[in-house]
């Protein structure tokens, strides 16, 4: 193992939340929280039963799992163990993180690590997601980033740039953009609404009252809203979403706000899932939430317009993220829950 100034260079050596250096030689927090003395541990006992997620299989999948491992792709799917990955990959879709895999901000709830890129960018980056995309034989590819608070235009030429080369090469293949906040600079949300893009999604993560401890201090829940509303107004035929996960502390009212808050600002899909503790350096999960809730928040939202609103424990933001443009309620029906 190498090591610079004392601080181990390979992020597999690092411990989950102590310092490393990249291979561009950006030092970051592993798992994205610092350590401390006082975190609380991982409770002790099994998770309910229905957080259990099947193993991944299916010819499809098989045929995209091959191609990953032929060509050496990255995709968020596997990195962050994403309990939907078989589903997805045998519907033809899947997640590309951009922008690299440091992320300026340091919310409470999420793993990515964190620190300062100072600029560092991959140029080939647009012609290598198309190509990944290519190579997957991918119908829906769902795009995301880290934050880059360290760029003028938050990462946002950067993104739309992918968005183009991606639909140049494959042009029938759809693209969702999960983007970062660009701290609020509608101009840079424009951006990446302009460059031909199918979903353009800003999760929420939660409800007003917990965005803070939960989210980075630089993030709020009236900025998100800005920011979708903007993509909405700037370019009406977008759709847009956004997610929020279950189990922080929120309570029924609160959700039910929120579900109002944005769709008076015509958003048109929300996901709800569980959350779930990464690492013991962050927060802790404050109750699990029973798919009976979820169908009932489900129910609640299409109730109040959403175009789609799948829910479950085990839902991240892209599951079922082809469905979108089918304007089918994600092929779940009307009443219908996600498992997953």
């Amino acid at each position: 193992m190498s090591e610079f100034k004392g601080i181990p260079v390979v992020p597999s050596a690092a411990r989950s939340g102590r310092k490393y250096v990249t291979p561009q030689g950006i030092t970051a927090i592993k798992d994205g929280i610092k350590a401390t003395a006082n975190t609380a541990p991982l409770p002790a006992g099994r998770k309910p039963s229905w957080l259990r997620a099947p193993m991944p299989a299916g010819q499809r999948f098989d045929a995209v799992r091959q191609a990953v491992r032929e060509h050496r792709l990255a995709t968020v799917c596997e990195e962050a163990k994403c309990p939907n990955i078989g589903e997805c990959w045998n519907a033809g879709t899947a997640t590309l993180m951009l922008m690299g895999e440091v992320c300026t901000r340091a919310c409470r709830f999420c793993a990515v690590d964190t620190g300062n890129p100072r600029g560092w960018l991959d140029a080939d980056e647009p012609a290598n997601a198309a190509r990944t995309v290519q190579l997957m034989g991918l119908r829906y590819v769902v795009l995301t980033s880290v934050n880059r608070d360290d760029l003028e235009d938050g990462g946002a030429g950067h993104f739309a740039a992918c968005v183009r080369e991606i639909k140049r090469l494959c042009p029938e293949t759809a693209v969702e953009a999960l983007t970062p906040d660009f701290q609020g600079v509608l101009d840079d949300v424009a951006t990446v609404v302009d460059s031909g893009l199918d979903v353009f999604a800003q999760n929420v993560e939660t409800v007003r009252r917990l965005t803070h401890p939960v989210r980075d201090p630089r993030a709020s829940y009236a900025q998100t809203l800005a920011v979708l509303a903007h993509a909405k107004e700037h370019r009406p035929g977008v759709l847009t979403k956004t997610s929020l996960m279950l189990g922080l502390g929120e309570t029924n009212d609160e959700i039910l706000e929120s579900m109002d808050d944005l769709r008076a600002i015509g958003v048109d899909i929300l996901t709800l899932g569980q959350y779930l503790r990464p690492t013991v350096n962050h927060l802790a999960v404050e109750r699990f939430v029973t798919p009976e809730e979820f169908e009932g928040y489900r129910a609640a939202a299409l109730a109040r317009g959403f175009l789609e609103c799948v829910a479950g424990p085990l839902v991240r933001s892209s599951y079922r993220a082809e469905q979108a443009l089918a304007r089918n309620n994600a092929g779940l029906g009307a009443g219908g829950v996600a498992t997953r």
